[in-house]
């Protein structure tokens, strides 16, 4: 082999060699939040995505239904999730758990809730459990009002619903959005109908709506715990081996059910704050949660992550 053959094989090698290690350096510098259209969880997300562009990630909160969300972490689509509610999602999530494509990781938020629920008026006349739900069919239209379509709630209804349990054979569920049918709920309310509803804490419904969770949820419901739900982030299968620092933030990142329910109702107060302000403007007032986040996270480029993390805050708010 001559020896201009050789340079220019060397040469290949170097570039390609190099090639590869810029494209490995921009996917671990890119880190994609999956995301559901529900209050707590797009609070989380945005956060999140915020944080981590404050350390010079590439970003972004891309909005799923939560099966896809499920198979956009897969297929590596996505890296992280904070909005696996279990056990309502277990009939969904479980198998991707099994399959190792999707790693469960860390709770995030343990002491949720996540079953139906209904205006007290409704609750004081007698209707305070799933048993109670059918006798008072008439009055409730033969409807259960859920959220989107494809959610894990939604399914649980519909399968009560199609092998008649606690009666509710004749029940059709309505398939809305959070927005939509917390707005029905509102409506109902104002006018002393009867509704039974999806509803979760934190969430401020539960300062919005005059409302009572009702008893008799099972483990083939929303759990057996009267729907007590404890929150986990879940990553995609190699996350922490490509990017071990983004990852120990994300399993730093924890959120009481007090700081969401500060976050949501900050923002239902002041219509201008939004989601994502809201939730900025409750870590710049409590330094102490992102210190704790940040601990021992770095900047892409090495430097103390909190200190970027404050510095973004200021230049945000």
């Amino acid at each position: 082999m001559s020896s201009g053959l050789k340079r220019i094989i060397f040469a290949s090698f170097i570039i390609a060699t190099l090639f590869c290690s810029a494209f490995a350096a921009q996917a671990a510098e890119k880190v994609t939040v999956a995301s559901v259209s529900w209050t707590g969880v797009t609070i989380k997300s945005e956060i999140a995505v915020s944080v981590l562009e404050s350390l010079g990630y590439k970003s972004e909160n891309k909005v799923f239904s939560v099966p896809i969300a499920y198979t956009a972490l897969a297929n590596g689509d996505a890296d992280v999730f904070f909005g696996n509610w279990m056990p309502s999602m277990a009939n969904i999530a479980n198998k991707f758990f099994e399959s190792g494509k999707v790693i469960k990781y860390v709770a995030n938020m343990p002491g949720a809730k996540y079953t139906l629920a209904t205006p007290t008026y409704c609750a004081k006349a007698g209707l305070k459990d799933f048993s109670d739900i059918a006798k008072f069919g008439d009055k409730l239209d033969w409807k259960i009002y859920g959220i989107e379509a494809g959610n894990d709630g939604n399914m649980i209804i519909q399968d009560m619903i199609d092998k008649d349990m606690f009666g509710l054979g004749k029940f059709k569920l309505v398939a809305s959005s959070e927005v939509a049918m917390l707005a029905q709920a509102q409506a109902y309310t104002k006018n002393d109908k009867w509704i039974v509803f999806l509803g979760w804490a934190p969430h401020s419904m539960n300062e919005r709506i005059d409302m009572t969770y009702l008893t008799g949820s099972t483990d083939l419901t929303f759990g057996g715990d009267d729907g007590t739900a404890t929150v986990y982030t879940n990553i995609r299968e190699g996350l922490e081996k490509d990017n071990p620092n983004a990852a120990k933030l994300i399993k730093n990142m924890t959120f009481p059910v007090s700081m969401m329910n500060q976050i949501m109702t900050s923002s239902h107060k002041d219509k201008t704050l939004g989601l994502h302000k809201a939730g900025l403007q409750w870590l710049k007032s409590n330094p102490a949660t992102y210190e704790k986040w940040l601990d021992g996270v770095t900047t892409v480029d090495g430097k103390p992550g909190a200190a970027a993390f404050m510095t973004y805050l200021d230049s945000k708010m």
